[in-house]
């Protein structure tokens, strides 16, 4: 029969603990990288949005200035052509200036990218720092 040395016990017990340690370690790290990666792929969302935002904004106003010089250049003719053209120019415009607030107000009311990933980060190190 082998006989364990307590100098050989506390070798097993400290690989234990090292091995167990080094899985808690890497079990930490893929949970913040799969955070990381919810934060990226929100934030490609959130991108996304703003340029459909965008892009409407400009259609509209583009198509409101478009209909604006037109009732400008119809103003001179006769019968109702021009309260038509004008009530366009206004949908459009107003169209083109409401997308653009929304797309204002959603700039600078949208969470800090990585938000939620630096809040863990955060925890992490003053859960270290206390240890």
């Amino acid at each position: 029969m082998a006989e364990s040395t307590p100098a050989a016990a506390a070798g097993k017990g400290l690989l234990q603990s090292l091995t167990h340690l080094t899985g808690t370690f890497i079990g930490v790290v893929q949970t913040r990288l799969s955070l990381l990666a919810t934060d990226v792929e929100l934030g490609n969302q959130q991108l996304m949005g703003m340029l459909a935002l965008a892009l409407t904004a400009a259609f509209s106003v583009g198509v409101g200035v478009v209909l604006t010089i037109l009732v400008i250049v119809l103003a001179f003719w006769d019968s109702h052509r021009l309260l038509v053209l004008g009530v366009l120019a206004v949908i459009f415009l107003l169209a083109g200036i409401g997308t653009w607030r929304v797309a204002q107000h959603r700039m600078r009311t949208q969470p800090k990218p990585f938000a939620a990933s630096l809040l863990e980060l955060g925890k992490d190190r003053q859960f270290l720092s206390r240890s």
